[in-house]
Order: structure tokens, then C-alpha cells, then sequence
């Protein structure tokens, strides 16, 4: 990993918007380690031949605490002492559109797990690898805003990233001396398997805006709730 340039870790990064991240990063000059499930090949193994270096691949199954320790060390010793700009987590599931009264306890569980409580449990662990001028950023989504929800619908994938936003409050609140960014992301409504073939972006189309977004916040300490055009999303 060079000195000079600036660096990151993306958590669940082998496809759609993780993938789309990790490759827009390494355009902006970043250099970049990212995270894939499993021992398969991904669409982050392809890009890491291409990318001269500058990109690796980790595995890490995310909701595993030992094997979040056990990325913590490896990347420990292979920064020597540098290092990362930016922590970013990114991954998340939906099970479906059940009203919240259908949603089996397992389903429930498993989607709270995913999208909340693994992605606080990555920066805890890792954010000592994070330089103190760099930034913690996970993944949400305005479906998590409570003030704009007045539709209803995707009562669970809401409800899951409405506590994941709490959480990194509570967070920003108990670490409130950390110079370090805080960011909670809005990528938009995107063409994934989360939002669906009728979304109006392409992962080509909101991912550019996300890294803007995250190299305008550089400096900024605190939690900031932000949309991928930069804009404020309310909570």
C-alpha cells in the first residue's frame, strides 16, 4: 500500500454498490482493500487483477465477531503502523415486503443482525486502524428516516436501518471527542437487488456522488446523515 495515497477498507464489497465503490475509489487514485463472503470469485477479484495493486481482497463473513477480530489483526500487521483514510461497511439484506406483524422472529433476528448490529460491531473493532483525520461510514438508506416515512411498506428493512442510524448516534454521542467523520449514506434509490429493477439509478449513476460526498466530508468531524448528491437527509 503507498504511502502517499489515500486509503480504504470496504466492507462488502464483491458486488452492485460495494463493488461500485471499491472501483470508483481506485479511478479517484485511492487505494483500496476490499471485503467478499466465502472463497468464491467475485466481480472484486476481476477488478483486483486490473487494478495494478492497488486493490486486495479480504475475506470476511461480517456477522462473525472472531472473524472481524481475526481481519483486524491481519490488517494490522500488513499496515505496519499506517494508517486507513476510510472504513466503510456496506452490506445489508431485505426479506422481503412482510407487514411487521407476518415477519417470523428468525427473519427478524437475522435482518437486525445484518444491518445493525454487524456493521456498529466492524467499526468498533476496526476504526483503531482509522487515521484520526479519516472517516466511519456505513451504508444507510432514507428508508431509515422516520420523518419520511409516510407511506410505510418495507416495515423490517426500514426498521433495520432506522436502528442502525440510532446506533451510530449513540456512537457519535458516546465518542464525542473522536476527530474522526462520521457518515451515514444515502446512495439513493438504486437498480440492485435491494431496490429493485424499478429504481431510478444505475449503480453507475449514484456511486460517483457517494465517493464525492465522502471526500467533501474529510475533515468534518461528527455524524452526518447524507444523501449521495450531498444533501442533507432528515432524521
Amino acid at each position: 500500500m503507498n504511502d502517499t495515497r489515500r486509503s480504504a477498507l470496504v466492507i462488502g464489497a464483491s458486488r452492485t454498490l460495494g463493488l461500485g465503490l471499491a472501483a470508483e475509489l481506485l479511478r479517484r487514485g485511492w487505494d483500496v482493500i476490499g471485503t467478499v463472503r466465502g472463497g468464491g470469485r467475485t466481480g472484486l477479484h476481476e477488478l483486483a487483477e486490473t487494478s495494478d495493486g492497488r486493490l486486495t481482497v479480504e475475506s470476511l463473513e461480517m456477522t462473525d465477531p472472531e472473524q472481524v477480530a481475526a481481519l483486524h489483526e491481519r490488517l494490522r500487521g500488513r499496515l505496519a503502523g499506517r494508517s486507513l483514510d476510510l472504513l466503510f461497511v456496506n452490506a445489508a439484506i431485505t426479506r422481503g415486503d412482510l407487514p411487521i406483524g407476518e415477519v417470523p422472529t428468525e427473519m427478524f433476528t437475522e435482518v437486525m443482525v445484518t444491518n445493525a448490529l454487524s456493521p456498529m460491531r466492524v467499526l468498533e473493532t476496526l476504526r483503531p486502524l482509522v487515521a484520526p483525520d479519516g472517516t466511519l461510514g456505513v451504508m444507510s438508506s432514507d428508508q431509515g428516516s422516520v420523518s419520511l416515512n409516510t407511506e410505510g411498506g418495507q416495515d423490517l428493512y426500514r426498521a433495520s436501518k432506522s436502528a442502525l442510524n440510532q446506533l451510530m448516534r449513540c456512537y457519535a454521542a458516546r465518542n464525542a471527542e473522536d476527530t474522526r467523520t462520521l457518515l451515514l449514506m444515502d446512495p439513493g434509490w438504486v437498480r440492485t437487488e435491494l431496490g429493485g429493477p424499478e429504481a431510478e439509478l444505475s449503480v453507475e449513476e449514484s456511486v460517483p456522488g457517494v465517493a464525492e460526498t465522502i471526500e467533501r466530508h474529510r475533515g468534518k468531524p461528527g455524524l452526518h446523515f447524507v444523501d449521495h448528491e450531498g444533501q442533507v437527509v432528515p432524521w
